[in-house]
C-alpha cells in the first residue's frame, strides 16, 4: 500500500486496480494490453505492478526495441509487426534487441510467447494499427515538470541530451497518433 506521502505510487495502484479489472474480462489469450505515455509518465512503474498484479503476465518494453534516440516511432512499428500481430495469430512474438551503450543492434533477439496477458508498453505504442490488436489500452500522462525529473532520476546524465530530441518525437506520435483518444482507460498522475 502506497501512502499520501507517495502520490504518484497511490495513483498508480488506483489505475492498476481499474485495468486489472478490464483484463479480467477479456475473454481471449492472450489478452493484449498496451501502455502507452510520455518519458517519465510511470509506464514502466504501472507495467511492472499490472505484472504483479495479474500473475504470469509478460512484459515486452519498447526500451528494449527502440533504434537509438530518433527511433520511437520505428520502435513501434518493429513492436507491432514483430509482437501484437504474431501474438493475434497464437504465435510468439520477437523484437532485435537495441544496446543502447554501443547505439546499434545488439544482434540478440527477445522472444514473448502467448502467455494469458501480454503487457506491452512504451512511447509511441498507442496508435490505431496497434490498437485494433490490443484488448485494453492505457494512457498515462503527468505534467512535463514532473515526468522530466523522473526521467532523468530514473536514467541520468545518459539522457539529459536527449530530453527534448525525445519529446519531439512524442509530440509528433500525440498530433499523428492521438493514443489519449485511442486508450481505454487515460490516467492522468502527479
Amino acid at each position: 500500500m502506497h501512502s499520501s506521502a507517495d502520490p504518484l505510487g497511490a495513483a498508480l495502484v488506483v489505475a492498476v486496480d481499474d485495468v486489472a479489472d478490464a483484463v479480467h474480462g477479456v475473454r481471449r489469450e492472450p489478452a493484449v494490453v498496451l501502455v502507452d505515455g510520455r518519458s517519465g509518465a510511470g509506464k514502466s512503474t504501472f507495467a511492472d505492478l499490472l505484472a504483479e498484479r495479474l500473475a504470469g503476465a509478460a512484459i515486452v518494453r519498447l526500451d528494449d526495441v527502440y533504434p537509438g534516440w530518433d527511433g520511437l516511432r520505428d520502435g513501434a512499428d518493429t513492436v507491432r509487426q514483430g509482437v501484437l500481430v504474431p501474438l493475434r495469430r497464437g504465435e510468439p512474438g520477437s523484437w532485435p534487441v537495441w544496446d543502447w551503450t554501443t547505439d546499434r543492434p545488439s544482434g540478440q533477439e527477445r522472444r514473448v510467447a502467448p502467455a494469458a496477458v501480454v503487457i506491452v508498453e512504451g512511447s509511441g505504442v498507442l496508435t490505431p494499427a496497434s490498437a485494433e490488436l490490443a484488448d485494453v489500452a492505457v494512457w498515462l500522462d503527468a505534467p512535463r515538470d514532473a515526468r522530466r525529473v523522473r526521467a532523468l532520476e530514473r536514467d541520468g546524465e545518459t539522457y539529459r541530451p536527449h530530453w527534448e530530441r525525445w519529446e519531439r518525437q512524442e509530440e509528433a506520435h500525440l498530433r499523428d497518433h492521438h493514443p489519449d483518444q485511442l486508450a481505454s482507460h487515460v490516467f492522468r498522475l502527479p
